[in-house]
């Protein structure tokens, strides 16, 4: 049995700020922050990594009765044999890691948590709540990049293969995706494109897992499951339009995606896939007939929420994996869409279209599809975006969609003054 000793304690800080005064001593960092609501988790170096959370035990310490704060990012297709690039080979293999230092904005307020295997000494809590509350405001910063354009030419061979499949009735539908090599005209941080998704017009959970010198970062507007006590929720995400240079626009464009037959068929295999996975474990199912319309900064997407009470003796770990891949980034049926993308894809897509969150002591927490997401090193990357591919797709309607989604990686490296609204 492991155990863990865990101290936390209010803090009057911005966590944020905190955030980038303390993270210089860290070459492990953590992110699970939700631009939209008070879900925001930012840890802090590595107390351990665990492949089980079965056998660990929590003694809690301080004011505050938090249970430790687990992180954990995986990948799309982890049995792939395919090797990813070199920045994602940098990566360790492990499930669930629990920071020294876990900066906390959630339903219990604003935390300071610290982390030990054995009884946590009190200097290090008060050294580290100092530094918190010393943060000076952060600041954003713009990093000028190129990108080198990925081939149209390639892509149209992708999606011909993919539409040849659904011709032939191996699939309903596959997601294939696009990514662009980065290189950047400076050095860069973490930091810089963390503060830049949190501050900037993205709009989503901002997720970022650095391991020494290579980090993984994006702001996905995608939820794969939540589970607070035995109340589950999960989001049916598919279907897209451009988000309009204006509200009307933006209605007309909105209205015309929710009358799409293709779009709508898109959408209703991952309703019937979520539906189906929540009927096996959870009882008061309830997943509305009709989408409603989710608005981000640069596309709008055919969106339907689930909710459901899971049965007892099923965790959050188990529903994450009954539910990823969803056909929303895989395709349907879910098993021979994500053979076929292994044949398609010239690359193995690493953390791209993973399923990345937090769990805690309690067996609570939410896993995010990693949409919206790139991988980098300070100096080059690479960042991915993809669509799902039907019958009646068009290759260049469908390439020129990933280069909307694209947008929103990119405005990582934008150090621009937020927009009126965004939120801070």
């Amino acid at each position: 049995m492991t155990r863990i000793f865990s101290h936390t304690r209010p803090i009057d800080a911005d966590i944020v700020d905190a955030f980038c005064m303390l993270q210089k001593g860290f070459t492990d960092q953590f992110v699970y922050y939700d631009k939209r609501r008070a879900c925001r988790y930012m840890g802090l170096g590595r107390c351990i990594a665990l492949p089980t959370l079965d056998d660990a035990e929590s003694e809690l310490e301080g004011p505050v009765g938090q249970p430790p704060v687990y992180f954990s990012f995986n990948r799309f297709d982890a049995e792939n044999p395919a090797l990813t690039d070199e920045l994602f080979e940098a990566f360790p293999r492990l499930k669930f890691m629990l920071p020294e230092i876990v900066l906390i904005e959630n339903e219990r307020g604003t935390l300071l948590q610290v982390n030990s295997l054995g009884p946590v000494y009190v200097g290090r809590i008060e050294r580290f709540a100092r530094q918190a509350l010393a943060a000076p405001p952060r600041r954003r910063q713009s990093v000028p990049y190129s990108v080198e354009p990925d081939s149209r030419e390639a892509w149209r061979a992708a999606v011909g293969a993919g539409l040849a499949a659904i011709e032939a009735g191996r699939v309903d539908k596959v997601v294939l995706s696009r990514r662009q090599r980065l290189v950047a005209e400076r050095p860069f941080s973490s930091k810089d494109l963390l503060v830049n998704l949190i501050d900037g017009p993205a709009r989503g959970t901002v997720l970022l897992y650095r391991y020494a010198d290579v980090f993984f970062c994006g702001c996905t507007p995608e939820l794969l499951v939540r589970k607070t006590g035995n109340e589950l929720e999960s989001m049916c995400l598919a279907g897209t339009c451009p988000a309009g240079a204006s509200e009307i626009e933006r209605e007309r464009l909105a209205s015309e995606l929710m009358a799409d037959p293709k779009n709508r068929a898109e959408h209703d295999y991952v309703v019937r896939f979520i539906r189906e996975v929540f009927r096996r474990t959870c009882y008061d199912v309830d997943v509305p007939a009709e989408p409603g319309i989710l608005t981000l900064t640069h596309v709008q997407h055919l969106c339907t929420p689930a909710r459901a009470r899971i049965l007892e003796g099923v965790d959050l770990w188990e529903m994450k994996g009954d539910l990823h891949p969803t056909p929303a980034v895989a395709g349907t049926p879910v098993g021979e869409a994500k053979m076929l993308i292994r044949s398609i894809e010239a690359y193995n897509r690493g953390f791209f279209a993973g399923a990345c969150g937090y769990v805690d002591g309690d067996g609570d927490g939410e896993f995010s599809v990693a949409l919206r997401t790139g991988v980098f090193d300070g100096e080059i990357g690479w960042v991915y975006a993809g669509c799902g591919i039907v019958a009646g797709s068009v290759a260049d309607d469908e390439y020129d969609e990933i280069g909307m989604k694209l947008k929103t990686v990119l405005s990582a490296f934008d150090g621009k003054e937020a927009a009126e609204g965004a939120a801070r």
